[in-house]
């Protein structure tokens, strides 16, 4: 990739797993009784045909890994664990009331924080908690994020009979000093260890995270890791940009700048790390993941049925999305809701018989019109409006601001039309970027998000 285009694309950007983006909320039109409204809407529309999602945020870790942006809270007290999954259960009756019948559930998926820091028994009490009320789709995938230095045989073996064949563990890099820096320890044994005995239970697709651009890190180094992980062969590997966000994580000021690959250098890291990744089979799907030609990811973007939302890529498409747990986000299509941030706030209000939304968005029809291209353009490369989704004047203002990037090889635009070129596919921020009405309207004054190269 040309330095000149790395140097001129290399500017904060979201990374459009909603929009509105969350900085763009207008969380003073937003109301719990709207939200309610869209959920119920939603659902009618969608239950009977495509099923519901559910994202259920799991906040507690031991430790902090200092380059981690999630919403986590560090303890080593288990104690915490019943009282958390009981509010998480007092919610979703809260949701099945608002819904009035039964819901088929398509996706379910445990996030954190660390789940497996719940132990099995705990882990099967909530998830039984969540389906007995439930229909599951026959399609249905069921997944969870894991630490491969805690997840145990019994918690593969736990989450497994309850319905789950997803894995994706956190690894980033198996580098001892980078590993130091970020506070993040798992040796390659413990990896194969869970992914071996993952496979001889069953479990269909396992996913790697990785990430280029961490403090320490280096070409050798993220080379090794390739190789390691190429030994285990994983079904899917999300190889993420480092998002350094300081402002907004503090653990994050545990080191410097000084500490972090200059531009240059994380270009190469990401280059070197996409062309073995590449060697090794992987095919390229959306932003920053990568998946064997045999996985379900890989199938779904082949087909046209990849979908994004605030649990990444998916070959699941529903339209309504319910967040549980503190920090999560639901999606009902026409609006967003944010839980409660802390804890404590989550689980009193939960408590007192309050659907526990702190914040929100009511999407207009312009939004709605954007929303579809920007997630077009993330999951199919391409997005046209001959029919559906329509034309706003705002799209053709984001048509406009494309042609520098035609100049550059990074898009094809023809009057009703925006086509990703390989080259683009690295640029696939900045290019949705160029659509994001309310972005441009209201340009920030500091820096809101991470950087997009």
């Amino acid at each position: 990739m040309p330095d000149h285009l790395i140097d001129k694309y290399n500017v904060a950007a979201p990374r459009y797993t909603s929009y509105p983006t969350v900085p763009y909320w207008e969380n003073d039109r937003f109301n719990e009784e709207e939200w309610q409204k869209t959920v119920k809407m939603s659902f009618a529309e969608s239950n009977k045909t495509e099923g519901i999602s559910i994202y259920i945020h799991l906040p507690y870790c031991e430790s902090l890994c200092t380059y981690c942006g999630c919403n986590t809270r560090i303890t080593k007290n288990h104690g915490v664990e019943q009282p958390y999954i009981q509010a998480i259960l007092k919610e979703w009756e809260m949701y099945l009331a608002i819904m009035g019948e039964k819901p088929v559930i398509s996706e379910l998926h445990l996030g954190g924080g660390t789940p497996t820091f719940f132990s099995p028994e705990n882990l099967a009490t909530l998830i039984k908690g969540i389906t007995a009320k439930a229909t599951i789709h026959s399609s249905a995938e069921f997944s969870f994020e894991a630490h491969p230095a805690n997840t145990t045989a019994v918690h593969l073996d736990t989450l497994y009979k309850l319905g789950f064949r997803r894995l994706s563990l956190g690894i980033q890099d198996f580098d001892p000093k980078v590993q130091a820096i970020i506070n993040r320890h798992q040796s390659y044994e413990q990896v194969a260890e869970v992914t071996l005995e993952a496979r001889r239970l069953g479990y269909t697709s396992i996913n790697y995270d990785l990430i280029y651009g961490l403090p320490l890190q280096t070409l050798g180094g993220l080379i090794d890791t390739m190789n390691l992980v190429a030994n285990l062969m994983p079904d899917r590997i999300a190889f993420y940009s480092y998002a350094h966000v300081p402002w907004i994580k503090p653990g994050q000021r545990l080191f410097t700048e000084n500490d972090l690959p200059d531009v240059e250098e994380k270009n190469e890291l990401y280059e070197v790390g996409r062309s073995l990744l590449k060697h090794y089979g992987y095919l390229e799907i959306g932003m920053d993941h990568f998946a064997l030609p045999t996985d379900s990811l890989t199938l779904a973007e082949a087909s046209g049925n990849l979908h994004r939302n605030f649990m990444g890529y998916t070959n699941q498409h529903t339209q309504l999305l319910i967040g549980l747990g503190v920090s999560a986000i639901s999606d009902s299509w026409y609006a967003f809701a944010q839980n409660v941030k802390t804890v404590e706030g989550y689980i009193s209000t939960v408590n007192n018989n309050v659907i526990p939304v702190v914040k929100g968005h009511l999407l207009n029809d312009e939004d709605l019109v954007l929303r579809r291209h920007i997630l077009n353009l993330m999951c199919k490369g391409a997005t046209n409006w001959k029919g559906n989704p329509p034309y706003c004047d705002a799209l053709f203002e984001g048509f406009e601001r494309l042609k520098p990037m035609l100049e550059d090889g990074l898009v094809w635009l023809t009057p009703s039309e925006i086509k990703v070129t390989p080259a683009g596919k690295r640029f696939l921020r900045n290019i949705c970027m160029a659509l994001d009405a309310r972005l441009w309207e209201k340009k920030p004054e500091s820096q809101l998000f991470s950087m997009a190269v």
